[in-house]
């Protein structure tokens, strides 16, 4: 008979979770056809740390803040400073050879010598940074492959990008980790250098310790078993971080959590389950493009989903559960596993952010505190950070 946990027994679990916010999800983004502008966005790092640490404030999940250089380049002592005065502070860097004119045919799998440098080179400067602001974790997502067969030697690509790899690798701190990121396509049709968990992992394991593999939610075939991946990384020591968003056909980038709860709470038992739970080997951090709802909205509803869906899984009568998996009794396992998840934890995750001075309704609160009304009237003049399309 399961005997589920309460939420009281889960609650102190829960205080330790932290979720990373991404700088570049408070900058103006969209598809490839548009990027529409919004009254009050962020036009310099320091205005992403503000509205970043307005989320924690009013979640209290989120201290820390990824980076994406250059888009992020600035005085790192004073960005550091600022953070800190907020209450936040500065995480991952993410490194972009994707929107060069150089890397057309790729960056660290080029042919050519002087552009594989030059890409290797913008990651040394992503080191640099790290060396400022004391991040851990350089995150690496390669933008490279083919769009025709014929196009491209893809073994020689794979060498190229083990060599460059390598000497990236070499110049970590001793401290510093490298999690190298994977997408089965876009904006390479035919072939991706990194397509899938196998080929990051491959790459990561022959580099050594230091080298992980980034686990984005968005980046998978329509079907596949993500919650699979997850559990084999884990058993392999080898997920370093996850990029949670959300997808419906591809890389759809939104709000995590919005297109199947289902899958994310799925997720987080295999996390819970592979010791990955508020585990300081594992980086949750979200990365996504808020194109039509409000940036900073977006991004609380995206961790309050990833906390909700952390309890819901938290709540499984994991002993239970191993005996009807023992025994072989398909129904009553799945029985377990569903009462879990169609548990409603909202009113008792309100109770719990209050005890702790939060906002019962984080949202309601944001609306209600006069900041977007304030950024959209500080904020006019100059140009408003964003990705382009």
């Amino acid at each position: 008979m399961s005997t589920q946990p309460s939420f009281a027994d889960i609650s102190d679990q829960l205080a330790a979770q932290e979720i990373e916010l991404p700088s570049w999800a408070f900058g103006n983004s969209g598809t490839r056809f548009k990027v529409f502008g919004t009254p009050g966005t962020p036009r310099d790092p320091f205005e992403k740390i503000a509205d970043a640490a307005k989320v924690h404030e009013l979640t209290g999940l989120a201290p820390q803040v990824a980076l994406h250089i250059p888009w992020d380049l600035c005085d790192f002592d004073e960005l550091a400073a600022h953070a800190a005065d907020l209450g936040v502070r500065l995480g991952t860097v993410n490194s972009n050879t994707f929107q060069d004119d150089d890397y057309k045919f790729g960056a660290l799998t080029h042919e050519d010598e002087r552009i594989r440098n030059k890409a290797v080179d913008a990651h040394f400067q992503c080191i640099d940074v790290m060396d400022r602001t004391g991040s851990r974790d350089l995150k690496i997502w390669l933008a490279e492959g083919s769009n025709y067969p014929g196009q491209a030697d893809m073994r020689g690509r794979q060498d190229r990008l083990h060599d460059s790899l390598t000497r990236i690798y070499d110049r970590l701190g001793e401290e510093q980790r490298m999690v190298l990121e994977y997408k089965f396509f876009e904006p390479s049709f035919y072939h991706t250098d990194v397509p899938d968990w196998g080929t990051s992992y491959a790459q990561v394991a022959a580099l050594g310790d230091k080298a992980m593999v980034c686990l984005d939610t968005g980046h998978h075939a329509p079907g596949t078993n993500i919650e699979f991946i997850v559990m084999q990384l884990l058993r392999l020591g080898k997920l370093g971080s996850f990029d949670f968003n959300s997808r419906f056909y591809a890389d759809d980038d939104l709000m995590v959590g919005a297109a199947d709860p289902f899958q994310l709470f799925r997720i987080l038992h295999e996390v819970i389950r592979g010791g990955g739970f508020n585990s300081p080997d594992i980086a949750f951090m979200l990365d996504q493009c808020h194109n039509v709802e409000n940036k900073i909205e977006g991004q609380i509803r995206s961790v309050l989903n990833v906390q909700e869906m952390t309890a819901r899984a938290l709540l499984i009568d994991t002993g239970a559960l191993t005996e009807a998996q023992r025994t072989g009794d398909v129904i009553t396992a799945n029985d377990i596993f569903m009462d879990a998840f169609y548990t409603d934890v909202r009113p008792d995750l309100a109770e719990w952010r209050v005890s702790r001075g939060l906002p019962a309704d984080p949202i309601r609160a944001f609306r209600e505190s006069g900041y977007q009304e304030q950024i959209a009237a500080d904020r006019v003049g100059g140009t408003q950070a964003g990705w382009g399309a």
